[in-house]
């Protein structure tokens, strides 16, 4: 099981080729979830799991699901089931980058073979990339990263010397150090990604929640025709301990940009589901994404199974090697 904000069920089962729904926000009760999912991250966080197959999600998804009654975000949905000629007559638009951020040729090909597989399946697949997809992004920017930096750096607390290590001295000039060195390195990158822009205000904040419900009102407009989404999960196979940046198609493509593909779905709460479909030059394994609207996670549950049919858990190359 894991927590999923921007991505974090979903990246890790990208990049080891396994499994993972995020589900509708409040299908899995978050209490008991540190820190708690309060304020945006009630929108944004959702728990759900990882596994080897789809059959082990729905396992999962089924024991799981269902309103907890102290969890203010808990949704009183019942479990549906879906036959597979219900599911084929939904229509699936899909596509293979975003326009802004590039993602490599083997993702491009994993698209490519999730959409044939499902035509062959007899699913009704056709290019499409919803118009409000950055906006999405840039409010998920300002509650993920600028109001999750000030929830996780505590205030009032001055620093008491400067750290002696890269990221804090990548800051600029006179920009505050972190007083709490025994923090890990990634939360401290993380805090310096955020200080690089000015500390969120109140109306700022306000607005942005404001904006999240437009966005999404949008993003369910434009889901009308294509109420399922087939994509990327991120614009790299899985990295090298501590790259944050790559060269893709001859753009810089930075460690929270490679990853906006996951981002969106977060912002508008609905299920997402990602399952292999592919392996990297290096037999990395590749997996693709299968979006919904809110509180249709069995849908998104079953497409997902029928990607998987095709391709299905492969054990990466270096899961096969000997320890030394």
């Amino acid at each position: 099981l894991g927590s999923d904000g921007g991505g974090s069920v979903r990246e890790p089962a990208h990049f080891t080729g396994i499994c993972a729904l995020k589900p509708t926000v409040g299908r899995i009760p978050a209490i008991g979830h540190l820190p708690p999912c309060e304020g945006p991250f009630g929108i944004l966080g959702a728990i759900g799991p990882m596994a080897r197959t789809v059959a082990d999600l729905k396992l999962l998804f089924q024991v799981l699901s269902g309103p907890d009654p102290v969890d203010p975000a808990g949704a009183p949905v019942p479990l549906r089931s879906f036959s597979r000629e219900e599911v084929r007559r939904i229509p699936i638009g899909y596509f293979e980058d975003d326009g802004l951020v590039p993602v490599t040729s083997e993702t491009r090909r994993a698209v490519l073979g999730a959409v044939h597989t499902l035509e062959r399946e007899g699913f009704r697949v056709r290019p499409y990339r919803p118009p409000s997809l950055e906006a999405a992004r840039r409010v998920w920017w300002t509650f993920f990263v600028r109001c999750g930096a000030m929830l996780l750096d505590p205030l009032g607390h001055p620093p008491k010397a400067p750290l002696a290590d890269p990221i804090a001295e990548a800051l600029p000039p006179g920009a505050p150090r972190d007083p709490a060195p025994d923090r890990s390195p990634l939360l401290q990158e993380f805090l310096a990604i955020a200080r690089r822009e000015p500390p969120l205000s109140g109306g700022e904040l306000l607005a942005a929640w404001a904006e999240s419900d437009q966005v999404r009102s949008r993003l369910l407009a434009e889901m009308r025709e294509f109420p399922v989404l087939l994509l990327p999960a991120c614009s790299i196979p899985a990295f090298r301990h501590g790259e944050r940046s790559w060269r893709i198609e001859g753009c810089k493509v930075e460690y929270l940009d490679a990853m906006r593909y996951t981002q969106w779905f977060n912002l508008l709460g609905g299920p997402a589901a990602v399952v292999p479909a592919g392996q990297s030059a290096e037999g990395l394994p590749i997996g693709v994404q299968i979006a919904g609207r809110p509180f249709e996670d069995e849908i998104v549950l079953e497409i997902a199974e029928a990607v998987e049919r095709s391709f299905g858990y492969r054990a990466p190359n270096l899961a096969d090697r000997p320890a030394s």
